[in-house]
């Protein structure tokens, strides 16, 4: 392919690159296919269609982004839907593709520029033309007045999450009054979404979704209809949702029919990427939460980790810095299918083994964040996928256990856990303070090398640490004899000399399993900081420190998208487990 062409998804055509075609056009030109079920047959991209500029013209010149037609034949006559993908604004964008839809025999309209999405339905009233907004547009085989007459055995699998939710953020965050933090949306959306899990969750295959706007609904209608089934969802979800919680405070019906709008074809239940976490992604950037160095573990390391964590039924496992929740849903997920392969060859019910399963959620996966908010979202995570919500708190894990609220007491001790995989909090401008902090780790102490004698002695307490080299000793602190734990761990902890004594610590408590440098861009857009994951074993009692061993090493050339976060090129990251597996297999080495 030439240099600044990219493949047409409709024709296959080499067409020029550029923002609109990659961001726009060829994004909904998925949707209508992935999404919405209509054949390529009837699809138009290139060449384009083209209609009139005026009524009285004779040539049609104006060229059309997308064209949906009734047949294959794709004559004026059976064009269905119009989509218009150019990067304007809403009310101009709304514009043009009325004049397209009104000059053509398109009953219905989309303009989509990657951002933001509107769809129109055109009908004749006395001669006149109108446009309506609606809600969404019909499935392929759908009528018009179907839309939002779903059953539960009706909804779809999503495929386009990231590009859905990117549209209703900045449709709230453009047309919702008083609300213009994106936190404050975040939470609004994600209680909406948890609505939606919850009526697929306790719908009937045969009955009709409550989760739903149709084409003739009024709006009011259907916002009553959200707010009574969030009723249920706080009196089902008490220990995640507060009492004060609500959806109509903060959003207008018109606000919550598009959000309905853009749902309720699918099944999140069912989706691929985690629905609330690709809400999140979406919502929270880097200029609201990487001030406390919180950014989202990307979704190819997390299963990088996890994989070669090996975690089984019977692993207790904790992330002490868990965020919106990424690590412990991929365990969760790993764990039960697992589960699913074992109970099946035994001939067991679907419903003792969902039974087994729920009970491994509850009783295995522990999570603590300081932040409430994102220890609120984790929360919602584990109880959408099926429960183990009890087991997420709100503390600062750096913090003496003796100083947790009972519950968290209870429920998270100090050498119990089989399995620890974290990504903890890094950056120059947060530091953990506290003498009654501090005076828990060895690492919080002053440290110097003695060169005669070849070894690190330790000093006075610091009145101040990074936070990411304590967490490397509380990590180790929570694990049990022969535990093992993944860390993802700034490059400067694997090269800095004066760090020589933080690498001395985890090599005396433990066996290196596994070393994985990882590119720049792997965090990127977010933070430019480098970093390596490490894999080790804590030493069990009769193991002494510092034998020879094997150690699986990896660089990773490529993460599976740019340094803007686009997605583009090779990923070798996805590629590490099944070698390091491979590797353990060859060597022995068992957990």
């Amino acid at each position: 392919m030439k240099e600044g062409y990219i493949t047409d998804y409709i024709s296959g055509a080499e067409i020029p690159d550029g923002p609109e075609e990659r961001e726009a056009t060829q994004v909904f030109s998925r949707i209508l296919v992935e999404d919405y079920g209509f054949p390529k047959e009837l699809i138009t991209t290139r060449p384009q269609y083209c209609v009139k500029a005026r009524p009285s013209d004779v040539r049609k010149e104006y060229p059309v982004d997308i064209a949906v037609f009734k047949r294959k034949e794709k004559t004026d006559e059976d064009i269905y839907i119009i989509v218009e993908c150019k990067k304007k604004n809403r009310k101009d964008g709304r514009s043009q593709l009325e004049d397209y839809m009104r000059f053509s025999r398109a009953e219905l309209g989309v303009w989509f520029n990657g951002n933001e999405r509107l769809n129109l339905k055109k009908y004749e009233k006395d001669g006149l033309v109108f446009f309506d907004e609606i809600p969404d547009i019909p499935r392929y085989g759908q009528r018009i007045e179907d839309i939002g007459l779903y059953k539960r055995k009706d909804l779809i699998k999503p495929t386009n999450l990231k590009s859905i939710f990117k549209t209703m953020r900045n449709y709230l965050a453009g047309n919702v009054v008083g609300a213009t933090r994106d936190e404050v949306l975040a939470q609004q959306l994600i209680n909406i979404i948890f609505c939606k899990i919850y009526d697929e969750r306790f719908t009937r295959p045969e009955d009709m979704v409550t989760f739903r706007a149709g084409i003739d609904e009024e709006k009011e209608t259907v916002k009553n209809r959200i707010v009574t089934l969030f009723g249920k969802v706080k009196k089902k979800y008490q220990d995640v949702l507060d009492a004060s919680d609500e959806i109509a405070r903060e959003l207008d019906a018109n606000s919550i029919v598009y959000i309905v709008g853009s749902l309720q074809k699918y099944c999140l239940k069912d989706a691929d990427r985690d629905a609330v976490g690709d809400a999140f992604e979406v919502f929270i950037d880097n200029a609201l939460k990487g001030g406390q160095g919180q950014f989202f573990t990307p979704r190819n390391v997390v299963k990088m980790i996890v994989d070669m964590l090996d975690i089984k039924a019977t692993d207790k496992i904790m992330d002490p810095c868990c965020g919106s929740g990424g690590f412990l849903i991929e365990g969760l997920r790993n764990v039960w299918r697992k589960m699913d392969q074992e109970y099946a060859a035994l001939n067991w019910p679907e419903s003792e083994i969902e039974i087994e399963k729920q009970k491994v959620a509850i009783e295995q996966f522990r999570g603590i964040d300081k932040d409430y908010f994102l220890s609120k979202v984790c929360k919602a995570q584990m109880a959408i996928q099926g429960d183990g919500r009890a087991g997420i708190f709100c503390e600062n894990s750096l913090e003496n256990p003796g100083s947790w609220q009972a519950k968290t007491q209870e429920k998270v001790r100090l050498g119990t856990f089989d399995v620890i995989m974290t990504n903890p909090p890094y950056g120059s401008k947060i530091k953990v303070v506290g003498n009654s902090i501090l005076a828990q780790y060895q690492l919080a102490h002053k440290w110097s090398f003695d060169s005669k004698k070849k070894e690190w002695k330790k000093g006075k307490l610091k009145e101040s640490d990074a936070p990411q080299y304590l967490f490397v000793e509380r990590c180790m602190q929570l694990l049990c004899p022969g535990g093992r734990m993944a860390l993802v761990l700034p490059d400067g902890i694997f090269g800095n000399d004066k760090l020589g004594y933080l690498r001395n610590y985890i090599a005396d408590h433990s066996r290196i399993l596994a070393i994985v440098d990882v590119p720049k861009e792997t965090f990127m857009p977010h933070t430019s900081t480098k970093t390596t994951i490490i894999l080790v074993r804590k030493l069990r009692e009769d193991e002494k420190p510092r034998e020879d061993y094997p150690i699986f090493m990896a660089v990773c050339d490529t993460c599976g998208h740019d340094r803007r976060g686009n997605i583009c090129g090779d990923d070798d990251i996805s590629l590490v487990a099944e070698k390091y597996n491979q590797w353990r297999t060859q060597n022995g080495i068992e957990y």
